[in-house]
C-alpha cells in the first residue's frame, strides 16, 4: 500500500485520544497496511494510527521486526484488562527520533481487541511483547512515553527537543 510520513513529537495528533473504530472495512484494512509498511520501512516494532496521523484506535506490533511474519499483531480498539509485574527497559519511538529512554512497565498483560476479520480476541503478552502492546496501547490514549519519566528528565527531553526543533534537526530517521 503506502509508507506514510511518521508524525513526530509534539503534533497535537500524538495526545489526543483516538476514536473507536465502529466497522472493520476495506478503509481500516488499507490503514493496517500502511502501518505494517511504514513500521517496516522506519524500521520499528510497533506503531499507532495516530503516529501517521490517523485518529482510529488502531495499532499494529511485530517484535519480530519483519522476521517471522506470522507473529505480526493488528490491534483495534484494544484495551489492556490486567497487568502484573514490573520490568525496566530501554524504549525508542519512532514519533521521537534518536531518544531512547529507560521506562517502567509491567511486565505481562492481558488484552482485548479486535482482529481484522471484526472477531474480538485476548492475548496474553509478556516481557518485550508486553513492553510494545503497552507503548502503543498509551499512543492510542493520547499519552507519549515521557509520561513514565520524572518531572525532571520529562522537562530535560523536552528542552533537548526544543533545541533540536530549532536547529531544524528533528527530523522523522
Amino acid at each position: 500500500m503506502a509508507i506514510r510520513p511518521i508524525v513526530l513529537y509534539p503534533d497535537p495528533v500524538l495526545l489526543r485520544p483516538t476514536s473507536v473504530v465502529e466497522q472493520i472495512d476495506d478503509d481500516v484494512r488499507a490503514l493496517v497496511q500502511d502501518l505494517f509498511d511504514t513500521m517496516s520501512a522506519a524500521p520499528g516494532i510497533g506503531l499507532a494510527a495516530n503516529q501517521i496521523g490517523d485518529s482510529r484506535r488502531v495499532c499494529v506490533v511485530d517484535v519480530s521486526a519483519g522476521e517471522r511474519p506470522d507473529s505480526r499483531l493488528v490491534l483495534v480498539n484494544p484495551r489492556v484488562l490486567e497487568t502484573a509485574g514490573k520490568q525496566v527497559g530501554e524504549e525508542g519511538c519512532l514519533s521521537f527520533p534518536d531518544v531512547t529512554l529507560e521506562v517502567e512497565r509491567a511486565e505481562r498483560l492481558r488484552l482485548e481487541a479486535l482482529d481484522l476479520s471484526g472477531e474480538r480476541i485476548e492475548i496474553g503478552a509478556e516481557g518485550l511483547l508486553a513492553r510494545v502492546i503497552l507503548h502503543e496501547c498509551e499512543h492510542l490514549d493520547g499519552q507519549v512515553f515521557l509520561r513514565n519519566l520524572s518531572a525532571l528528565k520529562r522537562e530535560i527531553v523536552r528542552r533537548q527537543i526544543r533545541k533540536r526543533i530549532e536547529a531544524g534537526t528533528w527530523n522523522a530517521a
